[in-house]
């Protein structure tokens, strides 16, 4: 009876599409930022996806049930842990939508080694975030077995193939290599990107190089997917905020805006990029 009176009261809340839908947003484990978070989703209207590790499962999915208009769960797992499967069942019992932000992989993501966990993800119809790309050095004094090529963009269009009922976004278009990120989103109809992280910075200059990025807006040819006015709807928000950091939602806001005004994005698309697509896919039907 409780999880019935959950769902329904999810629902409801469901029933109004938020503004922004930010798909990449860490948990720092201090229950004082859930606090902070939620105030500023709710002052932008807004929701995010929560990066959520298995150690705080318990004491979020509670804060979670309180605000379903403004948080999403996703499992943070790790795909190398022979528990992985079981840790994915136990986020999806809780409620949760998805995994993320996958990172730091001890084989290609497309290794078939993990298999059952992208079949059960795409059992549960869930949502996963991968990291793509160039990946941060906190700690370089420390050995660490971690390997960009392990997360290269191009290992996604594998995946997206292989699960097509799983939804995967690539977090930081594949940085640098935005050419392939994109030519890969361009035809897996179930692969988005977030532009999280540097590269909205390194390209303050040249915005308009995202024009020959997401070429093919408008173009009616056997070389493009058919529909969709803006190529640029492969893309989706995400501020990748961490350790704490709202400064950076508002910060990742304004890039994203100044870059879409530049390359003449619609306001149509935009609306679909800051939430559109990703309140589909959460209200989408099995």
């Amino acid at each position: 009876m409780r999880r019935l009176l959950l769902a329904l009261a999810v629902a409801t809340t469901l029933a109004a599409q938020p503004k922004i839908i930010d798909a990449h947003v860490h948990h720092n484990g201090d229950p004082a930022f859930l606090e902070k978070l939620v105030r500023r989703l709710e002052a932008a209207d807004a929701m995010a996806f929560l990066m959520t590790s298995p150690k705080d499962l318990e004491s979020v999915k509670g804060f979670i049930a309180r605000y379903p208009a403004r948080l999403v769960g996703f499992g943070s797992i790790r795909l190398d842990d022979p528990g992985a499967v079981a840790e994915i069942d136990r986020f999806q019992a809780a409620g949760f939508r998805g995994l993320g932000e996958l990172s730091g992989p001890l084989r290609p993501y497309d290794d078939k080694t993990y298999a059952p966990v992208f079949e059960r993800a795409e059992k549960h119809r869930m949502i996963v975030l991968f990291h793509t790309g160039i990946v941060n050095r906190p700690s370089p004094g420390i050995p660490s077995d971690v390997s960009s090529d392990r997360m290269r963009v191009q290992t996604l269009d594998n995946l997206a193939r292989r699960y097509p009922k799983m939804t995967l976004i690539g977090a930081h278009l594949g940085n640098p290599d935005y050419q392939w990120a994109a030519e890969i989103a361009r035809w897996n109809p179930n692969l988005y990107f977030d532009l999280s992280g540097s590269t909205l910075i390194k390209k303050q200059e040249d915005y308009t190089f995202f024009k020959s990025v997401f070429w093919w807006s408008g173009v009616v040819s056997p070389h493009t997917p058919k529909g969709g006015p803006s190529a640029f709807e492969k893309t989706v928000f995400g501020s990748d905020v961490f350790g704490g950091d709202l400064a950076e939602f508002d910060a990742s806001l304004e890039r994203y805006r100044k870059m879409l005004s530049a390359c003449g994005v619609s306001a149509a698309a935009q609306a679909n990029i800051f939430a559109g697509t990703m309140w589909r896919i959460l209200n989408s039907k099995p």
